[in-house]
């Protein structure tokens, strides 16, 4: 029998727990729940980071870093080594990963689309966790917009998942930016995602390039398809666990 599908959502901000680097603790708990919840869920990873990664390998000192072909050089040369961080951190706990490079347009392609569920399927089969990210050598959009919050969603449509948990710097949707109000509510369930878009107040951590309105956007792609998500602060130890057990505050998206 086949178990429920998580997918997980792990943003650049929660990668660098808050810093500029890439945290390998912060990639030891995420495996650590990985371990703890296998035996329940398969858990398939969509993971950003990889201009973070490149930026603490190579000087990049002059180059322009707001121009998108600037970006998908970093990000060429930071993938293979976040994957590279996830393998050896997985591999002290005996997990196995794969990776997934996708571009939206894939998700357009019939045959496209039944060999990316084909794989998955055979990949978690054999025990591998699958790790998601566009492929921005070919795409840009994720280094604009989004910060792999659509393809997440994309993913978890895909692979008909239960949940798709996104890990971000923020315990979840609020009333008023809780950043500048002091009397700014968490909203802990949402069933209607317009009502919500009166809330939305962008701001920019200077990490990755998803807010409120791209996560929103991935809700609207998972409630078509009855997905539940979860908008999670990732900063908290064991955040899939606990926002499983609800003994953590987030915001619940519910169709």
């Amino acid at each position: 029998m086949m178990k429920p599908r998580i997918v997980v959502k792990i943003g650049t901000s929660t990668l660098t727990a808050g810093t500029s680097m890439i945290s390998r603790g912060k990639i030891e708990n995420i495996g650590r729940q990985i371990l703890s919840l296998r035996d329940t869920y398969d858990i398939i990873l969509v993971s950003s980071g990889a201009v973070a990664t490149a930026k603490q390998f190579i000087n990049v000192n002059g180059m322009k870093h707001n121009m998108v072909h600037s970006k998908q050089a970093l990000s060429a040369i930071g993938q293979p080594k976040l994957l590279q961080i996830y393998a050896e951190v997985f591999g002290d706990f005996d997990l196995k990963v794969a990776q997934c490079l996708m571009t939206y347009k894939d998700f357009d392609n019939k045959e496209s689309k039944e060999n990316t569920l084909n794989t998955v399927n055979e990949l978690l089969a054999h025990g591998f966790i699958p790790i998601f990210n566009e492929n921005d050598t070919v795409a840009v959009e994720e280094l604009i917009l989004g910060d792999n919050d659509k393809l997440s969603a994309l993913v978890a449509s895909l692979l008909k998942a239960d949940k798709l948990i996104i890990a971000s710097d923020i315990e979840g949707l609020f009333t008023k930016n809780p950043n500048i109000h002091d009397d700014a509510e968490l909203i802990p369930e949402v069933n209607d995602l317009e009502i919500i878009k009166q809330y939305i107040d962008e701001r920019d951590n200077g990490l990755g390039t998803g807010g409120m309105t791209s996560k929103i956007s991935a809700a609207k792609i998972c409630f078509d398809e009855n997905i539940e998500v979860y908008l999670v602060n990732g900063g908290r130890t064991n955040f899939i666990q606990r926002s499983l057990e609800g003994s953590i505050r987030f915001t619940k998206f519910k169709p």
